[in-house]
C-alpha cells in the first residue's frame, strides 16, 4: 500500500513537472515567434554590442594600455561579453513590463498553466537570446584580432561563466520589469546599464583607477566574471593584489549564485501578488 501511494505521489510530481515545462516552452515560443514578427528590435539589440567593440577596439583602443603589457582587443573582449549580458537586463525589464502594462501577465495567470510557466519561459527566451549574442560577438572579436589563447575546456568554462551571469541577472530584469510601471521606469534601468558596466575592469583596468574607485569596481560582480574569463580564455588583464581579484574564477561563481537566491525568490513573490 505505501509503495503504491509512493509511486502515485511520485509519478504526480513527475507529471506537474512536465507540465511546467510544457508550459514554460510555449512561453518561450511566443516570444522567439515576437522576435521573428519584429526582427528589427532584434537585430538592433545584437548590432550594439558590436558596435562598442568596433568603437573601443579602433576608436579608443590605440590610446589604451594594458598593465603588464598585452593587445587592449584581446584585453577588451571579455569585458565586452560581460557588457552585452548586462545590456540583456534592459530588454528583459522592456519585454516584462509591456506584457505587464497591456495585461498579458494577467491573462496568462487566468489560464490553466503552471504559475512559474511565465517567468521560466522568459528566463530561457533570454538565455536563447544571450547565446546567439554572444556567438555574434565571438565571431566579430575574432575578425578584429581577439584570440582564445586559453584551453579548449577553459574557453568553455569562461563562456559558461558569462552565461550564468546572464542567467543571475534574467531574475533580476523580471523583478525589475514586474515591479515597475511606466517607460521613465524602463528608461531608468536602460541608463543604469552603462554606470555598472564602466565602473568596473571591462574596459580598463582596475589597477589604473584611484585606490578607492578600483576597490568599489574590483567588487563589482561584473568585475569578477571579466576578470575570471580573462583568465579562462588566456587573454592579458586579469589577476591583481587584491584577493576578490586575486579569486576571480571563486567569485564568478559565487556573485552570480548570490544575486539568484535573492532575486529568484522576489519574482516568484512578486509573480503571485500580481493577482492580489
Amino acid at each position: 500500500m505505501n509503495d503504491t501511494v509512493r509511486r502515485a505521489g511520485g509519478s504526480a510530481v513527475a507529471d506537474r513537472l512536465l507540465w511546467a515545462l510544457a508550459d514554460g516552452w510555449t512561453i518561450t515560443r511566443r516570444d522567439i515567434a515576437h522576435w521573428l514578427r519584429r526582427p528589427g528590435r532584434l537585430v538592433a539589440g545584437l548590432l550594439f554590442p558590436v558596435v562598442m567593440v568596433l568603437m573601443f577596439g579602433f576608436l579608443f583602443g590605440g590610446a589604451m594600455t594594458v598593465p603588464g603589457g598585452g593587445d587592449y582587443r584581446e584585453f577588451l573582449m571579455p569585458g565586452m561579453f560581460a557588457m552585452a549580458m548586462v545590456f540583456g537586463v534592459g530588454e528583459t525589464v522592456t519585454a516584462v513590463s509591456d506584457d505587464a502594462a497591456r495585461g498579458v501577465t494577467d491573462r496568462f495567470r487566468s489560464m490553466p498553466m503552471a504559475p512559474s510557466a511565465v517567468v521560466v519561459g522568459r528566463c530561457a527566451a533570454d538565455m536563447l537570446r544571450s547565446v546567439i549574442t554572444l556567438a555574434l560577438l565571438a565571431v566579430c572579436g575574432l575578425l578584429a584580432g581577439w584570440q582564445c589563447d586559453g584551453a579548449p575546456g577553459g574557453a568553455a568554462a569562461g563562456f559558461g561563466l558569462l552565461l550564468l551571469l546572464r542567467f543571475s541577472l534574467v531574475w533580476v530584469g523580471v523583478y525589475v520589469g514586474l515591479a515597475v510601471r511606466g517607460e521613465g521606469a524602463v528608461t531608468a534601468v536602460h541608463t543604469l546599464e552603462f554606470p555598472l558596466g564602466f565602473l568596473s575592469n571591462a574596459f580598463v583596468a582596475t589597477a589604473s583607477m584611484p585606490f578607492w574607485l578600483g576597490a568599489v569596481a574590483d567588487w563589482n560582480p561584473l568585475s569578477s566574471t571579466v576578470a575570471a574569463a580573462r583568465e579562462l580564455f588566456g587573454n592579458p588583464g586579469w589577476g591583481g593584489e587584491s584577493w576578490i581579484a586575486q579569486n576571480a574564477v571563486l567569485m564568478a561563481v559565487v556573485w552570480p549564485l548570490a544575486i539568484t537566491a535573492v532575486f529568484f525568490p522576489l519574482c516568484v513573490r512578486r509573480f503571485r501578488a500580481l493577482g492580489g
